[in-house]
């Protein structure tokens, strides 16, 4: 009994010195983003299609961590085509964005995936993803860029979605931009019909998570971008 009572007060302030430490780094963590500006450009995936930007999974990280939130999503938005209805591909618009943001955050692919043969194959939108890559860099060279890839699809191993997933993991590489494979790492079952009225904003949408679904995602971009 003396024992377990030595052990207990032997390990009180070990316990208390670890969660002061543990607080100390979150503390620190929230501090070093407090009132940056943080930009997010992509498609519908950004705008959130037919539901408030609010309920997305970006504006709740930079919510959370006390920071400025700009939108520049666009539904049909794609990284390396025009679209009429949908306006100028990210390649050339992202220039519209101010030049004052610390962070930028790149989600898209989703429509390049649909309109590959109008883009003229995955070598001409390998060429714009470059042009993207080197402008944002040359645009922000003090700032933190990260892009997100689409999510998985049925049947992806060798479709086109694969084909743009990868893509883009291996322009991001040439120039040293951090990326997040959601396609294979996002936990997002697009292909679950039970998941799908769970998490997305239709049973029968493979694209726009609902706030639920963004909430689940949340811990796992928030993940991936603290390490940097």
């Amino acid at each position: 009994m003396k024992q377990n009572l030595f052990l207990k007060f032997l390990l009180l302030p070990l316990l208390i010195i670890v969660s002061s430490i543990s607080y100390a780094q979150q503390t620190g963590q929230n501090k070093m983003l407090d009132n940056k500006r943080i930009g997010v450009i992509g498609d519908s995936y950004v705008r959130n299609h037919k539901e408030p930007v609010e309920y997305t999974w970006h504006y709740k990280f930079a919510k959370k961590h006390n920071m400025e939130y700009h939108n520049f999503g666009r539904n049909g938005n794609c990284i390396a085509l025009d679209r009429a209805r949908f306006g100028q591909a990210m390649y050339k618009r992202y220039t519209e964005m101010p030049d004052s943001l610390d962070y930028i955050i790149v989600i898209a692919g989703h429509n390049d995936t649909g309109l590959l043969d109008s883009i003229g194959g995955i070598g001409p939108f390998k060429e714009k993803m470059s042009v993207l890559c080197k402008g944002l860099v040359n645009k922000y060279p003090s700032a933190k860029i990260f892009f997100f890839t689409r999510w998985v699809t049925d049947d992806f191993a060798g479709s086109d979605a694969e084909k743009i997933v990868d893509a883009m993991i291996e322009v991001c590489g040439n120039y040293s931009i951090p990326i997040f494979d959601a396609a294979r790492k996002g936990g997002i079952f697009t292909y679950n019909d039970s998941f799908r009225r769970m998490y997305f904003q239709k049973e029968t949408d493979t694209a726009h998570l609902n706030s639920k679904g963004h909430d689940r995602f949340l811990p796992v971009a928030e993940s991936f971008i603290l390490q940097y």
